[in-house]
């Protein structure tokens, strides 16, 4: 994707779309899928047609926000009914498949992250979307805030110099309150797919995706070293991840990590001319602000407030009713998800 495109449509995300609003329908409405639905809703950027869920009270609780909107019992019954997209928030097992059957009849996808379990998974979805010509986005919500995107903007400006160092970091106070989460099966991993996920991307895309050469990784579970277990995931990782243009990027992330506050979020990218940072202010979980760093000064170049939740899915929406088919920027999902398997070391 390109950074002005980015740039103009995630920070202008209540101009009226001038073409027809996309029917919609959201497969899964738990947390996540209300929020992205509220936000898609709020700014008139879609039209929620139908909604879908194996909780009674999540469908309820939607039809509150979509008044209009019908039930589904089904994805076939959605895809049947005419919808130009779907939006999915169900089990990380369930994304590629989903993903897939959406994309083959024809329909746009935003999906939650991780897009795929592994970068097989993700790779056939992004095939699938190339084959039907579909515009396939990936919740990677950190990209589209104000904070981030001043970020992005310094190191694409080339003020840092040569890059060399990244340093990034993601702990979470509390871990997943669902029981698929610790299942690697249905998961595809613990916090380095839920958390670190972002943050690799986040480094990869300011840098223009160069090829990652080498990455060794450690992970614990309950502060053993994980094992080759099938009921184990880790909740806490580090990775060293050399890059062939030379930069180096270290990432730590954690669930459940007595941290003294809900949350760490940083990234950082030093530059033989100074740095720039991304993070979270007062363990704050939606706070972020953007610095630069010359010496021993800082300088604030954004702080919150920001209502960025969902934003990512506003843009996806109004690049749909834009009439956008598939964009190979959906090789970075499989960029991103070929580094994953590297730090756990498949």
């Amino acid at each position: 994707m390109q950074p002005d495109s980015i740039r103009d449509k995630s920070l202008k995300p209540d101009e009226p779309v001038t073409n027809q609003l996309p029917k919609l329908g959201f497969l899964g409405v738990g947390w996540i899928g209300r929020n992205r639905l509220e936000a898609i809703a709020k700014h008139q950027a879609g039209e929620v047609v139908y909604l879908s869920d194996p909780a009674a009270n999540n469908v309820a609780d939607a039809l509150k926000m979509a008044t209009q909107a019908q039930t589904a019992a089904s994805l076939p019954e959605m895809l049947a009914s005419g919808v130009d997209g779907i939006v999915i928030a169900t089990p990380s097992a369930l994304h590629a498949e989903q993903a897939i059957a959406a994309l083959n009849a024809g329909k746009a996808v935003f999906c939650q992250k991780p897009l795929g379990r592994n970068q097989t998974e993700t790779k056939a979805v992004v095939e699938a979307a190339r084959s039907a010509d579909k515009l396939l986005g990936v919740d990677l919500s950190y990209r589209y805030i104000l904070a981030m995107q001043e970020v992005y903007r310094v190191i694409q400006s080339g003020e840092l110099g040569t890059i060399y160092g990244v340093e990034l970091i993601f702990h979470n106070a509390y871990g997943p309150d669902k029981p698929w989460f610790y299942d690697p099966a249905l998961s595809g991993g613990g916090c380095v797919i839920d958390l670190g996920v972002h943050l690799v991307d986040l480094a990869l895309w300011c840098l223009q995706f160069p090829e990652v050469e080498t990455v060794t990784s450690s992970l614990f579970s309950k502060g053993q070293p994980l094992t080759a277990t099938p009921n184990q995931v880790e909740d806490y990782a580090t990775a060293s991840i050399q890059l062939q243009t030379g930069t180096h990027l270290q990432l730590t992330c954690s669930w459940n990590l007595p941290a003294g506050q809900e949350a760490i979020i940083s990234a950082v990218f030093y530059g033989t001319n100074g740095g720039v940072a991304f993070k979270n202010t007062s363990g704050s979980f939606y706070n972020f602000t953007a610095e630069r760093y010359y010496g021993t000064r800082t300088e604030t170049l954004f702080s919150s407030p920001d209502d960025w939740s969902g934003r990512a899915g506003v843009v996806w929406a109004n690049r749909v009713a834009a009439g956008e088919k598939f964009n190979p920027e959906a090789e970075e999902y499989v960029k991103v998800a070929a580094a994953l398997d590297k730090i756990y070391k498949r």
